[in-house]
């Protein structure tokens, strides 16, 4: 097969990347708007974390460019909930291991294409020690691993309706 037969079948109804997003050929932006911190307990630049971590995905995994306003896609939501909680327990009554859960309510808008519109919440968690404080590296790798899902799971249901 001809390298222009190649370049024509991949190209010829819209965009398909390798990480399963298919763009019609007519999308060409997107925008990610402030993700208000709703959560009862607020983890200070929580919400500018997981824009950008949003973003960073997006651009990473499509050929689709970043704009302030007036994108083909739109995403905005809230963090609705930043929880840490025991989940096992030892002999003597106390945590073994403590979770932390982030979750996430999401409104995607595509203005070419409305029925692709969604209103969905994606929730993830992270396992760590009870005797450990989530406190530096170790939430800094938890909200990371914690992102990484959520984006994902956000990117497969937008993008590449999964």
């Amino acid at each position: 097969m001809s390298l222009f037969t190649c370049s024509f079948l991949f190209t010829g109804c819209g965009f398909y990347s390798f990480t399963g997003a298919s763009i019609p050929a007519n999308v060409k932006t997107f925008q990610v708007n402030r993700f208000e911190n709703n959560a009862l307990l607020v983890e200070p630049g929580l919400e500018r974390d997981f824009k950008l971590a949003l973003e960073d995905l997006i651009q990473n995994q499509t050929n689709l460019n970043l704009v302030t306003s007036n994108g083909d896609l739109v995403y905005e939501g809230e963090i609705t909930d930043y929880r840490i909680s025991p989940t096992t327990a030892t002999s003597e009554n106390t945590a073994a291991q403590n979770r932390l859960t982030i979750s996430v309510k999401i409104r995607f808008y595509n203005r070419k294409k409305e029925d692709d519109d969604l209103d969905q919440s994606f929730s993830f968690f992270y396992d760590y020690a009870a005797n450990a404080q989530l406190v530096g590296s170790t939430k800094t790798t938890a909200h990371e691993e914690i992102f990484e899902r959520i984006t994902q799971d956000i990117f497969n249901a937008t993008l590449a309706k999964w």
